[in-house]
């Protein structure tokens, strides 16, 4: 881990911020096949109750980035969240953080979809409390996908998915 990682709120079309989006494309598209792009859009995470976050090394040294974006009004769904390779703690720190920001927002749940060959996320969402769901939005109907859910309010997990949640 980093001895000092500073998180904030950036403009998700900075300079620093496109270099960190276009290395977890990349990376995606390699692992995936699929960079993710088209589930995505920094529009969506400049919206008043959207984050986009990046941490930073006491250097200012960009490390990682993560943001979600309102699905519902009690569901956001967390995006692009990345690590620099060899940033042990960053990607937990960023995660910690768009949950608590969450949270400070009213949102009872987090969501997230990613690729079904994308063993690390698995492993990491897994690790940090999330539990697999049904497929919704983008995802419905495709195989090749991971649906997982984080209640931010120490619920059960809703597979029901019994709230209203817009399309991605």
């Amino acid at each position: 881990m980093f001895p000092t990682i500073v998180i904030n709120r950036e403009d998700p079309s900075s300079t620093d911020s496109q270099t960190l989006l276009d290395e977890l494309s990349a990376t995606l598209a390699m692992f995936t096949g699929d960079s993710g792009q088209s589930r995505f859009s920094i529009h969506d995470v400049a919206l008043e109750r959207s984050r986009f976050l990046v941490a930073r090394s006491g250097s200012a040294t960009p490390l990682g980035c993560g943001a979600f974006r309102p699905l519902g009004e009690h569901i956001a769904e967390i995006k692009r969240l990345y690590a620099r390779p060899g940033a042990d703690g960053v990607g937990g720190a960023i995660l910690a953080q768009l949950e608590k920001e969450a949270g400070e927002l009213g949102y009872q749940a987090l969501w997230l979809g990613t690729h079904a060959n994308n063993r690390r996320a698995i492993e990491f969402y897994d690790k940090h409390g999330f539990h697999r769901i049904a497929p919704y939005g983008p995802y419905v109907g495709k195989t090749d996908s991971c649906c997982f859910e984080k209640r931010l309010d120490q619920q059960a997990p809703d597979n029901q998915r019994k709230a209203t949640v817009r399309g991605a």
